[in-house]
């Protein structure tokens, strides 16, 4: 019987062409924008987590503060290695760890000067670095020797500077005091979005001797996980486990470590070591901001596009119905039930709306794969808020039909009121229609 009232809807569609494709293609225009806005917020969110947790963080975050006086804070974690072997323990998802030394300095070139966030590594344990970054001069290897820098591309041109130059970097101890260090560009590597343009690397062996640290000592232990969703998992386990096994841990605050360092820290009255857990969502909340505006402007723009569309299915059922007033009373007159004539309209905008909402799924989907094939360069003026320097579109085809099935559902609700109109004429009024 379905089978039957199926091919009832689909004929009567097909006679009324021009109006039906009409509809069809602003049901798609509306699924291939809500698809490609979504996209377009799910490849920044990408392209931030790639930059983030090879440049800053990891999918969680083993870091924590010491205090030599109740005011005066470092973000250290002291004697390591035991940190990383109890956390070893309670983490079956990790993949890999890294250990990085935190810092930041000035770096001064003979022409020019500049803030940097310093990463100390050790780059022979670094995966990520070689897989994301993209060496453009020197090698990333060199990186391995005592006393050398990694500059991303603009941050050399800012400086003046090319592989083989020597930069003084200064910085404050921990103690207070100021601490030089000359080192030697040995790679320029091509920025890879917001993180790369305040973000640079030295061996950790470097870092620490420009902070007078002890060999023991590190800024934070790294956890890269299988599956990166269950970071808040993860962190929220290693806070209970390792306050357990006997470290001082600090409260679940989702702010990144240099907030805490700058404004929190310094006030609380403490002396000593705490651990701090983190995920890559916290130390790049101060960017959330960005997803958060788009999602909005996203979220009203479909809205809008929502109610036209909504206002257009009425529109044109009413007219339609209209048209084949005196069909419809034909059908009641051999006996059609009110309640058939209302299921056969319904499965009629049903149809419609998921033709046309398919259609502008499958559309988006090519769309976004063609525009991630050209590679197309995001201008410098909306880099920081593409967080990607090409634009790149993360869509998946459940995601896509996902939005077509809510489209086609929102058509055939809309197609209610007109229906069930249309169910209550009379059959001889209808038959009468003219016009």
């Amino acid at each position: 019987m379905l089978l039957v009232d199926l091919q009832i809807a689909s004929r009567n569609l097909l006679q009324h062409t021009r109006r039906n494709l009409f509809l069809a293609g602003a049901l798609a225009a509306t699924t291939a924008l809500l698809v490609l806005l979504n996209g377009l917020v799910d490849g920044m969110k990408a392209s931030l987590m790639e930059s983030a947790t090879t440049l800053m963080t990891g999918h969680v975050n083993v870091g924590g503060f010491y205090k030599v006086t109740s005011g005066t804070a470092a973000p250290l974690v002291t004697d390591y290695r035991k940190v990383l072997a109890e956390t070893r323990k309670h983490v079956p998802e990790l993949d890999y760890t890294t250990v990085r030394v935190r810092g930041y300095a000035k770096a001064v070139s003979e022409k020019s000067s500049m803030d940097l966030v310093l990463g100390g590594v050790e780059v022979e344990h670094e995966p990520g670095l070689h897989r994301v970054l993209q060496i453009t001069a020197g090698r990333l290897d060199d990186l391995a020797q005592p006393g050398t820098l990694l500059l991303f591309e603009d941050q050399a041109r800012r400086l003046e500077v090319k592989v083989g130059d020597v930069l003084t970097l200064s910085a404050p101890t921990t103690r207070g005091q100021s601490n030089t260090a000359d080192v030697r560009v040995v790679a320029v590597a091509r920025s890879v979005g917001l993180m790369s343009s305040f973000s640079a690397f030295l061996p950790a062996v470097t870092l620490r001797k420009l902070y007078n640290l002890r060999e023991g000592n590190t800024g934070a232990i790294h956890l890269y996980l299988k599956d990166p969703s269950k970071a808040p998992e993860v962190a929220a386990r290693l806070r209970d486990a390792l306050a357990q096994a006997g470290w001082r841990v600090m409260d679940a605050d989702p702010q990144p470590y240099w907030m805490k360092l700058f404004q929190k820290i310094p006030s609380e009255d403490w002396t000593g070591q705490k651990l701090d857990m983190t995920t890559w969502e916290d130390e790049m909340s101060f960017l959330s901001w960005i997803f958060s505006a788009v999602r909005v402007l996203s979220a009203i723009l479909v809205f809008v596009l929502m109610v036209i569309v909504v206002v257009g299915i009425l529109n044109t059922l009413a007219i339609a119905i209209r048209e084949r007033t005196r069909e419809i009373g034909t059908l009641r007159a051999i006996g059609m039930q009110r309640r058939k004539v209302r299921w056969l309209l319904l499965l009629e905008a049903g149809l419609l709306g998921a033709a046309g909402a398919g259609a502008g799924a499958v559309g988006a989907l090519a769309i976004a794969a063609l525009l991630n094939r050209a590679h197309i360069a995001v201008p410098a003026s909306v880099e920081m808020f593409l967080m990607q320097q090409h634009l790149h579109l993360q869509t998946a085809p459940g995601r896509a039909f996902g939005y077509a099935a809510v489209l086609a559902l929102v058509t055939t609700v809309a197609s209610l009121l007109p229906a069930t109109w249309a169910a209550r004429l009379k059959p001889v009024t209808a038959m009468h229609h003219i016009g």
